[in-house]
């Protein structure tokens, strides 16, 4: 009989307890059912056929002791009872074959920069300054720094604006991410944060905003102050209409809340998606259905490729194979969501690579 493991145990209970509601974030992506094919390989040179990949969605990590393997895109949510111990994770425990493992210890970055180097991928990387410019600092040209307003993981702290002015003008940040508000329960057009998104529009810096997806079917025992409604993309309106030259990144792609997605989208032709973290963290026909939804509503160009990267190294693998193996999708389509549309987001110089 095939055996199951305890999701709760991907972060150990002292990470858990100093790093609260960030560690819940890391921890919601932990358990999924999918067996996926021979691509993922051991790290090498970049072959020379290889097509250039922007991953808009990465996190600054280091190891986290006692991350255990997991299962991509699990085949379902299940129920619990307040009055037995719920588990903080909704995924049904489910084996899979092969798995993805997480990094050995001290591993993680050369194992994810490695694999940058093997697929041929340029990555926007969110964290704290520091630990972004470590990664930058090892990754060179394939990272695009990226940091965001929260200081530290207490809902309401704050980078001070001026701070936060230097990391952009003089720190070589280029993405103002990933800035986390629905996990305190707050709208993007809250006024408490306004002078922030004003910066980015005023420095012409892409702001990259957590919307949708979060909890892993169990938000009101892991995260509390999470709320499901502050993930409806139609809370950026009137931020958007503040700030009519924001670019918005809408992490997750504003997942489930496809209709109101569509509606921004139509209204808004600064706004552009990512499909990170949903791209393997719910079931893959739904993941599926709703990119389709994105495409066939008249958005491809706006779509976005992103993993949400963090613990296990060959994620962004497998990642990648579920754009390739899209049936829906035709080959320009592809190329757009893996580079081109990122690459005009940020305005990257791709005449290299033509």
């Amino acid at each position: 009989m095939a055996s199951t493991f305890d999701c709760s145990s991907v972060l150990p209970k002292t990470f858990r307890k100093a790093h609260g509601a960030r560690a819940s974030l890391f921890a919601v992506c932990c358990i999924a059912a999918f067996t996926f094919g021979a691509g993922i390989s051991q790290a090498q040179n970049t072959p020379a056929d290889v097509p250039p990949v922007i991953d808009v969605h990465v996190h600054a990590m280091d190891d986290i002791p006692g991350a255990v393997p997991m299962c991509p895109n699990t085949a379902k949510f299940t129920a619990s009872d307040p009055k037995t111990k719920e588990a903080p994770f909704g995924w049904v425990q489910e084996e899979c074959t092969p798995k993805l493992y997480p990094a050995a210890k001290g591993e993680y970055m050369k194992d994810v920069l490695a694999e940058m180097e093997r697929l041929n991928v340029t990555a926007v990387v969110f964290g704290d300054p520091r630990s972004v410019q470590k990664w930058k600092d090892a990754g060179g040209k394939r990272v695009i720094p990226g940091t965001a307003f929260s200081n530290g993981i207490q809902p309401g702290a704050r980078v001070p604006v001026d701070e936060l002015r230097k990391d952009f003008t003089t720190g070589g940040f280029k993405v103002m991410g990933e800035i986390g508000l629905q996990y305190e329960g707050l709208s993007p057009s809250d006024m408490s944060v306004d002078q922030y998104f004003a910066l980015a529009e005023e420095l012409d810096i892409p702001v990259a905003v957590h919307m949708g997806t979060g909890g892993s079917g169990r938000a009101n025992i892991s995260v509390p102050t999470f709320r499901g409604s502050k993930g409806d993309p139609l809370l950026f309106e009137e931020l958007l209409a503040r700030h009519p030259k924001l670019r918005l990144q809408v992490m997750h792609a504003g997942y489930p809340m496809i209709d109101n997605m569509l509606t921004l989208l139509q209204a808004n032709s600064h706004v552009y998606v990512d499909v990170a973290g949903l791209i393997w963290s719910y079931p893959i026909k739904e993941v599926n259905h709703y990119i389709q939804r994105l495409v066939e509503g008249g958005f491809e160009d706006r779509v976005m490729f992103g993993t949400d990267q963090l613990i296990w190294p060959k994620l962004m693998a497998y990642s990648i194979s579920v754009i390739q193996n899209a049936e829906y999708l035709t080959p320009e389509e592809k190329r757009d969501i893996l580079y081109n549309n990122a690459a005009r987001f940020l305005r990257l110089d791709t005449s290299a690579t033509k």
